[in-house]
């Protein structure tokens, strides 16, 4: 099997991109390497570009006797390799003056002081605009090239409403940023957001899930997730020292937004993160991977599927699904919605609204008609009761 290494840029960040013919076991031990991501933009596996990475990906890799092609890199050509088969949504290289532009577009992002995952996403948005317009120079770049772009990108690349009002903010930003560019930002128009009621587990789902997770370190992360309603990315930063024990709490740092929170460990987590700490022994981060460093979202995202499949939990889950279920619950066993916001870290109330929408608390008091009249129904002398009791049925 060949493989090829290049040097790209990916959501504004150097990268090696790897490149091979599709065979089952070579991509499940390529997915298998420390730090590689699959790209859907570049349709390869890519990994942050570094001397180390670099080493560490060519070691992996002849370990299995791969032939690898790294002369992009300066390393000698092991084999001569027929040119990889390009995604039907190939885009050229950025030009020398876009390159220029994008570099300083992402140090004026950095100068907001916007979080490192809105860069990115903005970065690559703009990145690949910028590709998409090939030649063109951007002071020639209109709101025509935007919109031929917006359309282009949610056809063949199929984004969510959220993905495409990312995108049009990203496109925002660079027209505010590039004056010069012919792109009035005004004129461009996120779509607007869709409303749809988020997925929540029951409270019995939720104990079904913990209780067919086998694994100590699995079983951990999910209670933790539930019990305490973080986001993924909380949960993957998390520290030793973000824990009070004494006082049952987790200090949330740098959240969503750069706030910092705190949130109530449950009482009945303590015992379980007791056992998983002497078991696992981690050094640095709540939960580590084997060799010591961050854990990743996508393992979290993989075992959790396993354990709603033992489940038996018809409903797509994700690590959110579990935050979404702890407001819920709180909402619904009489917690304040002020308090909730306050403990999912959310800046504005009406982000905490939602959840009134899928709370039942108040839903169950409603009776149905169905069950109002089968209740009178019932009262009746059942010696007189008729066979119809609309009287309309007897002809009159």
């Amino acid at each position: 099997m060949e493989i090829v290494l290049k040097s790209v840029y990916h959501r504004g960040k150097k990268c090696i991109a790897i490149r091979f013919d599709y065979e089952v076991t070579l991509k499940n031990y390529v997915n298998a390497f420390s730090g590689v991501y699959w790209s859907k933009t570049l349709g390869c596996f890519y990994i942050l570009h570094s001397q180390k990475s670099l080493y560490s990906i060519l070691k992996y890799l002849r370990a299995k006797k791969y032939r690898v092609d790294a002369t992009a890199f300066g390393e000698k050509k092991t084999v001569t390799v027929t040119k990889p088969k390009r995604p039907t949504y190939f885009l050229p290289e950025l030009t020398t003056e876009k390159e220029i532009a994008f570099k300083k577009y992402i140090q004026y992002l950095k100068g907001k002081r916007y979080s490192k995952s809105t860069i990115v996403v903005y970065g690559g948005f703009v990145s690949e605009f910028l590709r998409f317009t090939n030649t063109k120079l951007i002071s020639a770049l209109t709101e025509d090239d935007v919109r031929l772009y917006v359309e282009w990108a949610v056809r063949s690349k199929k984004y969510s409403i959220s993905t495409h009002r990312q995108l049009v903010s990203g496109l925002k930003h660079f027209a505010i940023f590039h004056p010069e560019c012919a792109i009035d930002e005004e004129k461009l128009v996120r779509p607007n957001k869709s409303k749809l009621l988020p997925t929540v587990l029951s409270q019995e789902e939720a104990i079904d899930l913990l209780r067919v997770t086998k694994n100590l370190k699995h079983r951990t992360v999910l209670a933790l997730l539930y019990s305490a309603g973080l986001r993924i990315g909380e949960l993957i930063n998390l520290k030793l020292n973000c824990f009070d024990l004494d006082r049952r709490q987790l200090f949330i740092r740098s959240g969503k937004g750069r706030k910092d929170r705190v949130v109530l460990l449950a009482e009945s987590f303590l015992p379980l993160f007791k056992n998983y700490f002497m078991t696992y022994q981690p050094k640095v981060y709540f939960v580590e991977n084997p060799s010591g460093g961050q854990y990743s979202s996508g393992s979290v995202r993989k075992f959790l599927k396993k354990s709603c499949e033992m489940a038996r939990i018809k409903k797509y889950v994700t690590p959110h699904t579990l935050r979404h279920s702890y407001a819920t619950h709180l909402l619904e066993n009489g917690t304040d919605l002020r308090h909730i916001q306050e403990l999912l870290g959310h800046s504005k109330p009406e982000t905490t609204m939602i959840y009134t929408h899928v709370a039942k608390k108040d839903l169950l008091a409603i009776k149905s008609p169905l069950d109002s009249a089968l209740v009178a129904i019932a009262k009746q002398d059942n010696a007189h009761q008729k066979l119809f009791l609309s009287d309309n049925s007897q002809g009159i």
